[in-house]
């Protein structure tokens, strides 16, 4: 007896074991738009001394995390993101304005004479000469009272940890001084050597942004009048490793003056996010309830154990992402729910599989056309994730901000999709038909019904190939309805895409689009965008608003509205709106290359270019759509526009792949005969996966709230064009390929495929058959 089932409920009770341990001690990393506050990305820009670079840009960051630590924002995120630029998080923060003024200033390193010390703490701001008075690092209560600015940052031209050569037990800190700035060191301490030993004149302050870094005493070796020459010095403090190389990296980013723009700048109420989580994990629990509803109707007792595994899929791909330490966003979290539905898809496979299997040999056996089923089934389950993960790896790799955790959810939601449907489902399903009730009770699985769809197929016998030139002909005017809306209203592309800053405020009173268009207008701002957003919410889109700008045009809604709060708040500067358009561009270009490439490797280079001819035809009808009806274009548009992509070659290469496979099994039978018999076997299982997908987006549609409405209303039209494009579209293509450039004869029929299919001479209608003659069934 094989061992296989047994290892496979090992790995199975294994994972899900797993996956529940991590989601029970690990919480999810929200991202700001659930959790509320304020994301900045930041671009360093080159100065006249000092190239903007990822080390430049790292001495910066180290700057700035101070500057954040200082603002007392709890869980605060900084990190770099390529190599000029550093995305902030502000978590809880609702007014960006102080942040972005501390956090987008360019530090400031001074140097100056301690002049005395102060038991009392005096005033932090400056005089025009630099003096002020600031807390003692090294005596916690005092402050020392610093003389007039006698360096700046400009002065450092390098700062190195280094380990104590005399003690070797302790660091510190080595400065390296431009020419004039050494002669001034020099002059600083000369003087400072000149104080009595202990004495608080003695020191030498160290600032940045406002706050002594350092104030090292002068060593009684030192001349008086002559200091430190040589252009160079030690801070010596008993500091650690990493606290030398802080020191050094925030003396180096405060030495370095690299200016700081702001390109991006995006802010979320905390009401909003928490709206957002409960109105997504509504849709999720409704479309998942649904979905798992219809499968059980569907498949029986098989529906209900996929069911089952769909819930231990929930639960793994959330420990996954936990696991990984991936942040969870509105789109991502978009893309968990909707990747519950699509996980529908490879249950589906296996079962029409099975039940083709079982309805070709009607064996008493039930675990022979299961385990068949599921043979069979793995070359489509894999190509057809193979391309959805290529949609979502290019999101990953080309879209910014909450769009990218669409990308990293959808990626760990299609793995662990294979690994339910796969190894989970299969174990249910083998220790299910093992069972002597359900051994004598066949119609209980489900897979020994015909089904709904193949009961009415069978009785039609459509031959949908057959007009192929009217479904062509349909297709193409489609597309040139879409296009002429694309051509003809042209493409409403979001903040992102454009540049500018949109505002999204709610009030505490009903205010109408009209009302708060005067407002904004009188506000000194008529050219603004002023519509009505959400429920009773007001956007206001410009080109440039500063944040005093924002302030003001927030007053003047609180006129006629009341209370006026800050919902969203998105700001993108000029160069990013053009490098995430181009960035879009090209994401969508290497799609449909990868795909095209993909699948030639895989199937025939005919049938590759009829999969990415429809799939370019999807993607066109979803576009016009949204410019017939006037909707957004932005980033999470673009997340479900390769979304879209990667369900419509999903969907073809299912069909395909029967396709191929009716035709090693007759190759020589007619083309379009072998089309329209590879079309009916597999349409039950593009309609069920096309039901459950929809299940689930059309509860993201209706519940989700308005930042996910039109993100769902982009993939239903996708899967509803996808399901259709694969038989009228993209089947016909590759009919009239085919005949133009017919496939080379196979040398020797009856060769196993190089997928791990079964033998090409096999036929369910010809095993039926044998076993009619008594010669037993071939599987």
């Amino acid at each position: 007896m094989s061992r296989a089932p047994l290892w496979r409920a090992i790995v199975a009770l294994a994972a899900v074991a797993l996956s529940l341990y991590i989601a029970l001690t690990q919480s999810a990393r929200l991202g700001l738009d659930l959790r509320g506050g304020t994301q900045i990305v930041l671009e360093t820009k080159d100065s006249p001394t000092t190239k903007a670079d990822a080390e430049s840009t790292d001495r910066a960051l180290e700057v700035l995390r101070q500057r954040v630590d200082a603002l007392g924002v709890a869980e605060p995120g900084i990190a770099r993101s390529g190599e000029k630029r550093i995305i902030v998080e502000l978590p809880g923060v609702q007014d960006p304005r102080k942040a972005a003024e501390v956090i987008g200033r360019t530090a400031q390193l001074t140097v100056h004479p301690v002049t005395g010390e102060s038991a009392e703490k005096g005033t932090a701001k400056p005089a025009a000469d630099g003096s002020r008075t600031l807390p003692d690092p090294d005596r916690k209560g005092s402050y020392l009272t610093l003389g007039p600015t006698a360096l700046t940052g400009q002065g450092v031209k390098d700062a190195q940890a280094t380990l104590d050569q005399q003690s070797l037990a302790g660091w510190l800190v080595t400065l390296d001084f431009r020419e004039d700035a050494g002669d001034t060191w020099a002059k600083i301490t000369g003087e400072a050597a000149c104080a009595p030993q202990n004495a608080p004149e003695r020191r030498v302050a160290i600032t940045l942004d406002d706050k002594i870094i350092s104030a090292p005493g002068v060593n009684q070796g030192v001349p008086c009048k002559t200091g430190i020459t040589g252009g160079t010095t030690q801070i010596t403090g008993d500091f650690s490793q990493s606290e030398a190389r802080d020191l050094a990296a925030l003396v180096k980013g405060g030495a370095l003056p690299v200016p700081v723009d702001i390109v991006e700048q995006r802010t979320v109420g905390a009401t909003l996010g928490a709206d957002a989580i409960e109105a997504s994990a509504t849709a999720a629990v409704i479309g998942i309830a649904l979905t798992a509803l219809f499968i059980t109707v569907v498949y029986r007792l098989m529906g209900a154990l996929a069911a089952l595994a769909l819930a231990l899929y929930g639960l793994i791909s959330y420990a996954a992402l936990v696991a990984l330490g991936a942040t969870l966003t509105l789109p991502g979290l978009a893309g968990f729910v909707l990747a519950i539905g699509m996980a529908v898809d490879a249950n589906v496979l296996v079962f029409e599989r099975a039940r083709e299997e079982y309805l070709a040999v009607r064996s008493a056996d039930l675990a022979k056309p299961v385990r068949t089923g599921f043979a069979k089934a793995w070359s489509a389950v894999v190509d057809s994730n193979v391309t959805t993960l290529l949609a979502a790896g290019l999101l990953f790799f080309f879209a910014t901000g909450p769009v990218k955790g669409f990308g990293v959810t959808l990626s760990i939601g299609v793995l662990a999709s294979m690994v339910t449907a796969l190894v989970i489902t299969r174990v249910l399903a083998d220790f299910a038909v093992r069972r002597p009730f359900v051994r004598k009770r066949p119609a209980l699985t489900g897979i020994a019904a015909t089904g709904r769809v193949r009961t009415w197929l069978a009785r039609r016998k459509p031959d949908l190939v057959r007009h192929r030139r009217r479904w062509l002909g349909a297709s193409a005017l489609l597309v040139v309805v879409a296009v002429a809306g694309i051509v003809l209203r042209g493409l409403e592309f979001g903040v992102e895409f454009t540049g500018g800053r949109l505002v999204e405020y709610s009030t505490s009173r009903p205010v109408d689009a009209d009302t708060a268009r005067d407002a904004v207008s009188d506000a000194g701002f008529p050219r603004a965008v002023v519509q009505e957003s959400g429920d009773g919410d007001i956007s206001v889109r410009t080109e440039r608003l500063t944040d005093a700008e924002q302030q003001r045009v927030k007053e003047a809604l609180a006129e006629p509205g009341g209370t006026v709060t800050v919902e969203r708040d998105e700001m993108i500067g000029p160069s990013l709106g053009d490098e995430l358009r181009q960035k879009a561009l090209i994401a969508l270009g290497i799609a449909v290359a990868a795909q095209l490439i993909y699948l030639s490797v895989r199937f025939r280079w005919t049938l590759a270019v009829a999969a990415v001819s429809a799939m370019v035809h999807d993607v066109l009808l979803v576009v016009g759509l949204f410019a017939w009806l006037g909707k957004p274009v932005d980033s999470v548009f673009l997340a479900a526009l390769l979304t879209v992509i990667g369900y419509s070659v999903n969907d073809t290469v299912v069909v395909f792949d029967r396709v191929r496979e009716v035709r090693r099994r007759d190759p020589r039978g007619v083309l379009e005969a072998n089309a329209n018999q590879a079309v009916v076997q597999t349409l039950p299982r593009t309609v069920n996966t096309g039901m459950g997908a929809l299940f689930i987006l059309t509860a993201l549609a209706v519940l989700g709230g308005d930042s996910l409405a039109d993100f769902s209303l982009a993939l239903i039209a996708g899967v509803l064009v996808g399901m259709a494009s694969t038989v009228f579209t993209a089947v016909p293509i590759a009919v009239a390929l085919e005949r133009r450039n017919p496939a080379p004869p196979p040398s020797r029929p009856g060769r196993t495929s190089g997928t791990g299919d079964t033998p090409d001479g096999y036929s369910p209608l010809e095993a039926r058959r044998r076993k009619e003659r008594g010669t037993g069934a071939v599987v």
